[in-house]
C-alpha cells in the first residue's frame, strides 16, 4: 500500500513591500512522504515571494507534468512555472517554452552549487528563466517553524524575507544566481 502525502495547513499574512502585495492566505501544503521539511518549507517560501490569487501549488513530486507551484491567466496560459530543488536542465527548457516565465528556487548548499556548474551554461540561453539560491542556514531557521497548522506572517522588503509564526522571525536573503532582480 502506498503511503499518503501529509497535509499541513498555513495562514499566511504576506506584506510584499517591493511588490505593494498584501494579502492573507488559507494555505494547505500536502507533503510527499519521500519530501522533507525544508523542500516543503521551500515551496511555502517560493508561494510568498510570487504570491497572486492564480499562483497555485499543483502535484508536485507526484507528477513529472507539473512544477511545484504554477500562475495560469485567465486565458489558461501558463504565467509563472515554479520549481523546488535541482530540476534535469531538459525539464526546465521545456518549461521556458511552455510559460511567460519560469523560476527555480535551489536549497542544497554544496548540492545546489555543484547542480549549477553543471547546467549553468545551458541554461543561460533561457531568457525567462530566474534561479535563485536559499542558504542552508537560513532554511534550517525556517524548517524550524513547521507544524501540521501554522500561522505565520512574511514580510518582503528589498529582496529580503522575514518569516514568523508571532514567537520566532527567520530572515532569508535569497540569492539570485540568474535573471532578473524582483518579482
Amino acid at each position: 500500500m502506498a503511503l499518503k502525502a501529509t497535509l499541513f495547513k498555513a495562514q499566511v499574512t504576506i506584506s510584499d513591500l517591493d511588490r505593494h502585495y498584501y494579502e492573507s492566505h488559507a494555505l494547505t501544503l500536502a507533503r510527499h512522504p519521500s519530501e522533507t521539511d525544508a523542500r516543503m518549507m521551500v515551496r511555502l517560501l517560493a508561494f510568498c515571494l510570487y504570491a497572486d490569487p492564480r499562483l497555485g501549488f499543483t502535484k508536485g513530486l507526484s507528477t513529472d507534468e507539473e512544477p511545484d507551484l504554477w500562475q495560469h491567466s485567465l486565458t489558461g496560459e501558463i504565467e509563472r512555472w515554479i520549481e523546488v530543488g535541482q530540476p534535469d536542465e531538459r525539464r526546465l527548457r521545456q518549461a521556458s517554452g511552455r510559460a511567460r516565465e519560469v523560476i527555480v528556487i535551489t536549497y542544497a548548499g554544496r548540492a545546489a552549487d555543484l547542480w549549477w556548474e553543471r547546467v549553468e551554461d545551458g541554461l543561460r540561453r533561457l531568457r525567462n528563466l530566474r534561479v535563485l539560491d536559499v542558504a542552508s542556514a537560513e532554511l534550517q531557521a525556517l524548517t524550524e517553524l513547521v507544524e501540521r497548522s501554522m500561522d505565520l506572517q512574511c514580510t518582503i522588503d528589498g529582496g529580503q524575507v522575514w518569516i514568523g509564526d508571532g514567537q520566532r522571525t527567520v530572515e532569508l536573503n535569497p540569492t539570485l544566481r540568474q535573471g532578473r532582480d524582483g518579482p
